[in-house]
């Protein structure tokens, strides 16, 4: 592997995607090992420590949802990005609930996959594992929150608008940037939030 390189865990059944995906990111300068089935991948991610992993949700032998609850389950510390074609809030909510750290649907741009894998690696780089505001604490790996001693039961809407809010405090952050957050580029017409 270059120095300095990033590498990656591409969980994705479909080869030819797999292999453009890599050729891409090859360019830029982050490294891909590559698992075909949801076992593969699973075993893949637990015996080697990946800068991020990207994860298909449809894959033969275990599903998306499940590695990523298995690898939240073992304290697996790697970001993950979802990449699907599942297009609804609910399998979207059901991905970030399940411990993805963001989600792509395909088709998408590889440039675009590049920069989100370059601002996740960041984000979990640069910020602490917890965050305590007055008597509210946050375990953002383990996403329980505390208050006052008590532990606070969130939906997984509720765990990502607590989680970007606590990120910014005591800075305000615009409804945009939190509806982006909760819903990415697909923030629904009505006034949901």
């Amino acid at each position: 592997m270059e120095q300095n390189a990033l590498l990656v865990l591409l969980i994705e059944d479909d080869m030819d995607l797999a292999t453009t995906v890599g050729d891409y990111l090859l360019l830029d300068n982050i490294e891909c090992d590559y698992a075909f089935n949801g076992q593969a991948g699973l075993d893949s991610a637990l015996a080697s420590r990946y800068d991020l992993i990207l994860l298909d949700l449809t894959l033969p032998r275990m599903g998306g949802l499940t590695i990523c609850k298995l690898l939240h389950q073992k304290n697996n510390t790697s970001s993950i990005l979802m990449l699907t074609a599942r297009v609804s809030i609910s399998e979207r909510v059901a991905g970030f609930e399940a411990g993805a750290n963001d989600y792509l649907v395909k088709p998408f741009d590889l440039q675009e996959l590049s920069v989100r894998i370059r601002a996740l690696i960041r984000r979990v780089k640069g910020h602490s594992n917890s965050i305590t505001i007055g008597d509210l604490q946050i375990n953002l790996s383990e996403q329980q929150a505390v208050r006052a001693g008590r532990k606070l039961k969130l939906s997984p809407t509720g765990w990502i608008i607590l989680e970007q809010l606590a990120r910014v405090s005591p800075q305000v952050m615009s409804k945009t940037d939190l509806e982006r957050a909760v819903w990415g580029e697909l923030i629904p017409e009505s006034n949901s939030l």
